[in-house]
């Protein structure tokens, strides 16, 4: 995979990694090592740095130049342009200082006239978020906001989502894998509860579920190895009773043999029970501890995002009530100078105007931290729960592993008994962690359209 090239899917800040690689959608990226555990090193205008792979498309390395269109090879777009692609494919400039966007290739040659030139906010997001990583928005009534807003995007405890007749399907952050960090974007109702649950929190209860079935199997490996203490103690002590002892001739060395074959096979159980608890036991309880930190640290985390997040959507609900509040005084202070024209009545206006700017600015500034929140909740969804699916992967192969030595100590001890253990191993030679995750995937998404910004 190193020394290909890739292609952006979504912006990506690299706050979250010490030596992260920030970059807007749809930029290139030249690989320089990529780790399976999903964080790649790559290469963009002399910047060197991490990111992860679920936000990139990698292209193959013969088609990576041609990935750029011709006119860019040939004539480099003038400064502050950048070129970003539509989810359909369809490619688009904005201008960085100015925020002005077109379907038309503008030209770096002098006096060249941009064409259909349009504000950013008439053309579609990449899955939810604009390349640039600013807010789209523009000014408009809160009338005609709420219009607007009923039509294209829907709320689900404080978190913005489009409305799928709104926008075109959006492509899958890991396609054909079944992967968590597709399909647990949006709130589901709880029966019991009479509430809503995350989709977080439902990847968190499967992961309890693992951690506890990690307790339940050390409590069964550690009665296993009770038994075999018991069963080795009692093979010892039959071995020293006295039976028979007078029986002489070859008779009685058979019978001596058998005697001390009990021993030897007392011994051969308590190793077996030993083995159990050094090699199965006590990984299974480090394990299981370990990953219980593991879920409380990101059960934190992500609670906290979302408690940011909540808190963000707050002050934008409640500063376009504000909003809306100065705009009705404005409209009726211009009523009243219909009505009957002096100096006093012109200065209110003044007055009304300048309160109706002044709330219109500190919406777009609420509006811009819930933005800049949801965009961090974004980036950490995708990265924990990437990481959630790595944890499982890990908790499931472990066990294996350990079940697998349970069967092989099992066969050192008990030869004769073998034809009792091919069916556990058959049996786990087909575990499949990539299968269990499709089906369960299957039964308890919560939903695949992701979030996206509010537009004012």
């Amino acid at each position: 995979m190193s020394g290909s090239y890739c292609k952006t899917l979504y912006p990506f800040s690299g706050e979250q990694h010490q030596q992260g690689l920030s970059f807007d959608a749809g930029e290139m990226i030249k690989v320089v090592q990529s780790l399976p555990g999903g964080w790649w090193e790559g290469e963009k205008d002399g910047a060197r740095g991490w990111f992860p792979s679920s936000y990139v498309q990698v292209l193959e390395r013969k088609a990576s130049l041609s990935q750029l269109p011709l006119e860019d090879l040939r004539d480099p777009l003038p400064p502050h342009w950048k070129c970003y692609m539509s989810p359909q494919g369809r490619r688009y400039y904005v201008n960085t200082t100015s925020n002005e966007t077109t379907w038309e290739r503008p030209s770096s040659a002098p006096g060249t006239p941009k064409s259909s030139l349009r504000h950013k906010s008439s053309l579609p997001a990449v899955n939810g978020f604009h390349s640039g990583g600013s807010p789209l928005h523009h000014l408009e009534t809160p009338h005609n906001n709420s219009a607007r807003k009923s039509t294209t995007e829907s709320q689900i405890n404080c978190v913005t989502f489009p409305l799928p007749a709104s926008m075109s399907e959006q492509q899958l952050l890991k396609p054909n894998e079944w992967s968590y960090c597709d399909y647990f974007w949006t709130d589901k109702k709880d029966p019991q509860a009479n509430s809503y649950i995350t989709g977080f929190e439902v990847l968190l209860q499967k992961q309890l579920k693992g951690k506890q079935m990690q307790k339940e199997m050390a409590e069964f490996v550690r009665e296993r190895i009770k038994i075999e203490e018991e069963y080795a103690k009692n093979l010892s002590k039959l071995s020293q009773i006295p039976l028979a002892s007078q029986e002489e001739g070859t008779l009685g060395e058979a019978w001596a043999q058998l005697k001390k074959s009990l021993a030897d096979e007392a011994e051969v159980h308590l190793k077996f029970s030993s083995k159990l608890q050094s090699e199965v036991e006590k990984p299974l309880l480090s394990f299981r501890e370990n990953f219980k930190k593991d879920m409380k640290r990101f059960d934190h985390h992500i609670a906290d995002l979302r408690k940011q997040l909540v808190g963000r959507y707050a002050s934008v609900e409640k500063t376009r009530k504000a909003l809306a509040d100065r705009q009705k005084e404005l409209e009726l202070k211009t009523q009243q100078l219909e009505i009957k024209l002096n100096n006093k009545t012109e200065e209110d206006i003044k007055k009304a105007r300048r309160k109706s700017t002044q709330a219109g600015d500190e919406l777009m500034r609420c509006v811009d931290l819930y933005n800049q929140s949801q965009s961090k909740w974004f980036e950490e969804m995708v990265t924990t729960s990437l990481e959630l699916e790595r944890l499982e992967l890990e908790r499931v192969e472990m066990i294996r592993q350990h079940l697998c030595q349970y069967t092989t100590l099992r066969h050192e001890t008990d030869m004769f008994k073998q034809s009792t253990m091919e069916p556990v191993d058959q049996l786990l030679q087909c575990v499949d962690p990539a299968k269990d995750r499709e089906l369960w995937v299957q039964e308890n998404k919560t939903g695949d359209i992701r979030p996206v910004d509010i537009e004012i």
